[in-house]
């Protein structure tokens, strides 16, 4: 099997509307996103894997990151263009805070 070949952490792949699968090896999780009108799907997986990473280097587990990633494409899809439609990261806590999900 592969993932026992290169031993990888973590497998993410993207699933869009359908949010997000983490497999650690052991375990899988598919992660949901947020229900949103989509407008743009422009810049929406840059978003996501930018924001993935972020959290990750913030020292916030795979699931919180994730998480952090699926609010931040949900935020990018609901507006037009490209560069403009990404958030702000206050707005991203803002977006999960108005949904009732509390970050670390």
């Amino acid at each position: 099997m592969l993932f026992d070949k290169v031993a990888p952490h973590y497998v993410l792949l993207k699933l869009g509307a359908r949010g997000a699968l983490v497999y650690d090896g052991k375990h899988s999780e598919i992660i949901p996103t947020f229900n949103t009108k989509v407008l743009d799907t422009t810049s929406a997986g840059d978003t996501f894997g930018a924001a993935t990473a972020v959290q990750l280097c913030k020292g916030k587990s795979m699931r919180e990151a994730v998480i952090f990633a699926n609010a931040a494409a949900t935020l990018c899809v609901s507006r037009r263009g490209a560069q403009s439609s990404i958030p702000r990261f206050d707005e991203v806590n803002m977006f999960l805070k108005s949904s009732n999900i509390v970050m670390s």
